[in-house]
This record gives structure tokens, sequence and C-alpha cells, in this order.
């Protein structure tokens, strides 16, 4: 999140060029660089976690994030030790992201396995309502920071404050995550399929994965527009104070934190698809018009209301769409295969949104073009809820014919 907020400091300690916009891409490009190596790690790690149980998958994941995050906090900048400044920035942020690409499907799975019996979306959905957490955090340091420093000392160094307490988080978890007992499920298995075995029941399952990553789309994309790239868009395309950005923000953050687990609970009780399809259609019909409106007349106030908006779409959506992908997943390569799809979708298209704002802003002029990207994206998971319903009643299908046959 610190690394998305501040990134037009980043960009000015790392990657310094005459022209502004030309920095600040640079370092949303070494942003969204972190999630190509997404799928990798989910292929890598997931295999690990298959095989090996969640409880030691999670704490070698917790062990490359903090590598990867000390890294980018502690290293001096490029007036200081020139090229390798950039270089060693955009391995942190590979290193991340190799981490990253089975973190999220690690906990998810770890929560629905071990989730009571008619609650699971509900413990689920705390896995990404736990990442709000840092949002809200982030943006009070970033608030603190606004009233406490000048624009050029953060610019300078203060950017790096909340990226090190951040890094000060990372022994609590340690000890947190060694407490974990192991799931049942995973303890009760006769047998677990080695790396070789998962890679290969993956390839044989590539539509599903592919549709999981289509289902994705919109989750990853709407999450980093309303929190990574609102800094930006406020600051720079906006023209809005940064502490009222962070305001905004934090709200942001405060509103997913509420919707998420709300709405995982309301999954458990209407079903996963009708959430999917609500919160898709609104978003396709409503993100641009939303956005038009905003930058018309830009203000906090107005900055507030969309941004809460979307983050109602977003936290509806998700609260559904998280375990409605473990679900959707073979057993014996369920966070493989989650990590996979979510990987996927964060790389191609959530990772980037940032820069792919950023251009089509620069491009076309249009400062609310950043509505028509969301809007594809709302189309993606429209189109991956169908398909997969559809899917799921063929299946259903086949089952009742092989039962009648058997009879």
């Amino acid at each position: 999140m610190v690394f998305g907020y501040y990134a037009a400091a980043i960009g000015q300690t790392f990657f310094p060029s005459g022209s502004e916009f030309a920095s600040l891409m640079k370092a949303l490009m070494t942003f969204g660089a972190g999630y190509l190596m997404r799928p990798l790690g989910a292929v890598v790690l997931g295999a690990y976690i298959d095989h090996n149980g969640r409880r030691k998958g999670l704490l070698l994941t917790l062990g490359l994030m903090a590598v990867g995050t000390v890294s980018i906090a502690i290293m001096p900048g490029y007036r200081t030790i020139g090229w390798i400044a950039p270089v060693l920035i955009l391995l942190g942020r590979l290193l991340q992201g190799f981490s990253a690409g089975v973190e999220l499907g690690g906990v998810s799975v770890y929560l629905a396995e071990i989730a009571t019996p008619g609650r699971k979306g509900f413990f689920v959905s705390w896995q990404s309502a736990s990442q709000q957490v840092a949002v809200v955090l982030a943006a009070v340091i970033g608030i603190a920071l606004a009233f406490t420093l000048t624009p050029d000392q953060i610019m300078q160094w203060g950017w790096r404050v909340p990226m090190l307490i951040g890094c000060a988080i990372v022994p609590v978890l340690f000890v947190l995550r060694r407490t974990l007992g192991e799931t049942e499920e995973f303890r009760s298995r006769t047998r677990h399929p080695s790396s070789a075995e998962i890679v290969r029941t993956l390839a044989a399952n590539w539509p599903l994965v592919g549709l999981g990553m289509l289902l994705t789309t919109m989750t990853t994309v709407s999450f980093y527009m309303i929190t990574a790239y609102t800094p930006t868009f406020g600051g720079t395309v906006l023209h809005l104070a940064n502490s009222r950005v962070q305001v905004v923000i934090l709200c942001v953050g405060v509103s997913n934190f509420v919707w998420l687990p709300v709405m995982g609970a309301v999954s458990d009780r209407v079903g996963r698809r009708p959430l999917l399809v609500m919160c898709t259609i609104l978003t396709l019909v409503t993100a641009y018009p939303a956005l038009q409106w905003l930058v018309a007349a830009p203000s906090f106030w107005r900055l507030l209301a969309v941004e809460l908006w979307l983050s109602c779409l977003y936290g509806s959506y998700n609260g559904a769409m998280v375990v409605y992908l473990t679900e959707i997943m073979p057993r014996d390569v369920r966070t493989s295969g989650f990590s996979m799809a979510y990987s996927l979708a964060t790389a191609i298209f959530g990772g980037f949104t940032p820069a792919i704002c950023t251009y089509l802003i620069e491009v076309t002029g249009n400062r609310a073009v950043p509505g028509v990207w969301l809007s594809l994206a709302a189309a993606l998971g429209l189109v991956a809820v169908v398909a997969l319903t559809r899917r799921t009643a063929e299946t259903a299908d086949l089952r009742v014919a092989a039962v009648t046959l058997d009879g």
C-alpha cells in the first residue's frame, strides 16, 4: 500500500527524470512489475503449501515478503548509489510479488478449511478485510506525515517512515503464525500430491483457472483503483491537498473493512452468485458516470462520495468472490488454483491499474477514463460468473445422468 501511496516520491528518489510524468510512470511500472511475479509464486509456493501444509507455507511467504519490504524501505536513492538503486528496488518488488502470489490464496484456503458450517463466506472475507487495516494504517500515518512534515520532506525521506513501520510489524506476524495449527481437512488426507502432480492438475484445469482469473479481475482493478491509485489521482489529476486525499483513503479503508465481512456473511445466506452478478452490473453501469461527475468539479466531498460508492461495490463483490473462488477449485490444488487465478488477474489487470489509468489520462486527456477501465473489469467479472454458473449446471447434469445410468 505504501509503495502505491507514495509512488510520486519513490519515482523522484529512484527514477529521477526531467519529466515528472516519466518518473511517476517508472515508479508505477515498478509497482506493477511486482505483480508479474505473482503467477510464478502461485505455482511454486502454492505447490509447496498444498504438499507441506498451510502453516509452513504462511511462515515461508511472510519471510520472503519481509526481505522484499525491508530492502525497499532502507535502499539509498539514485543520487547516492546510481543505477544500482532502481535495479535493487525492482528486485525488492519482484520478491514481494513472488511471496504475495500465494499469500492471499494460502490465508483464504486456511480460513475456508477452519470455518464453522454455514459461515465460510464470513470467515474467508476476513482475509480481504484484514488488508483494509493496512489501508487504514497507511492512511493514518500519511495524514500524520502531512501535518508534521513539509511536502519536500515527505518527497525526500518521509515516505520511508510508513514503510519502516510496516517492517516493524513482521516479527509480530511471525509469532502469530507460528501459533497456528494445521487445518483438520489437510491433516485428514492420507496422501498429499507432489509438486509435479499439482502442476499437472493445474494444467488439466486451465479453463477453470482462466475463469477464476476473469472473476478476480473486478476485485483487483477496483481495489487498486480506490486505494493505491487514489493518492496519484487525487493529487496529480484532481490537484487536491494530500492531507484531504489521505482522509478519503482512510474512509475507504474503514468502508471496505465493514462491507467485506458483512457481505461475506450475506453470501452465506443468499448465495455467492446473486451478489456477484448484482455488483458487476452496478459497476458496469455507474463507474464512468461517477468519475465524470467527480472530474467535472473536483472536491474533497465528491471524491469521498465516489470512492465510498466504489468501495461499497468492491466490498460487496469481494465478500462473495473470494470464498466462491475457494469453492470452485479442486481440493488437491485448492491453494495453487486459487493463487494462480488471483495472481494472473493481478498481474495482467489489477497491479498495473495505477500505471494504466495514468497513461490513459495522458493520451486521451479525459480525466474520467479510469471509469472505463473499471467498467471493463466489471464486464469480465460478469462473463466469468455466467460461464461458471453454466459450468456448474453442466457438471450437476452429468452427475445426475451418471447416477441414473448406475441405477
